[in-house]
């Protein structure tokens, strides 16, 4: 996951709850995602969902967790995650990986509570027209990835499911396409090779869906 999908998700968050007190089920918490989020969010309970405990985790991440789940989410048991609890789901270039990733969704809908949101980003298929580049700029560049979706099934997935689509579409960030030639300098200056991520927001490789569950 690069940097602007940590403030796109971080920005729907803060619309939606500000520095009040949530509960926060994190899907795929890896990369110190709980001291991310703890750093923008510090009165959230945050939960966190992965398959290994320790994919870029430290002892500090996890104190910053009120729990952790390690989980195959493929096997659609999640039993041990509380129902109807969570203020916020947050799937953030997670169902991607999934072969089942719309029944994963399903699966995790019941934990959140009446009001709350669902916060879902993924390379969409316009993704599957991009240059080949390190980092991932096409959607094969990443063997892991498994499927592609879209908006318009997302969307059709939760309205079914009860839930009120507020926004989706392809994923940009003003900031981080104006900031995008610097990077390139900085990339340059340092040595090291371009990363396609550099280019997912002027090029439009991610999607995402924001959700309410009614």
């Amino acid at each position: 996951m690069n940097s602007s999908s940590f403030i796109s998700k971080f920005s729907f968050l803060k619309r939606a709850f500000g520095n009040k007190p949530f509960r926060l089920l994190d899907i795929g918490a890896g990369n110190h995602s709980a001291t991310k989020a703890k750093s923008v969010f510090p009165n959230c309970e945050y939960h966190g969902v992965d398959l290994e405990r320790d994919y870029n985790n430290s002892e500090a991440d996890f104190k910053l967790m009120k729990a952790f789940y390690e989980m195959d989410l493929t096997r659609l048991d999640f039993a041990a995650i509380p129902d109807n609890y969570f203020d916020a789901v947050l799937m953030v270039h997670v169902i991607e990986h999934l072969y089942n990733g719309d029944d994963v969704i399903k699966g995790l809908l019941p934990k959140l509570k009446s009001g709350g949101y669902m916060y879902i980003e993924y390379p969409g298929e316009k993704s599957t027209r991009l240059p080949s580049m390190q980092g991932s700029l096409n959607f094969k560049d990443d063997p892991t990835h498994v499927r592609v979706y879209s908006v318009k099934e997302l969307s059709a997935l939760l309205a079914e499911k009860n839930c009120t689509v507020l926004k989706g579409g392809t994923r940009r960030n003003a900031w981080f396409i104006l900031a995008m030639p610097f990077r390139i300098i900085k990339t340059w200056l340092t040595g090291k090779k371009l990363q396609g991520n550099i280019f997912w927001d002027l090029l439009g490789f991610a999607e995402y869906v924001w959700a309410k569950k009614l």
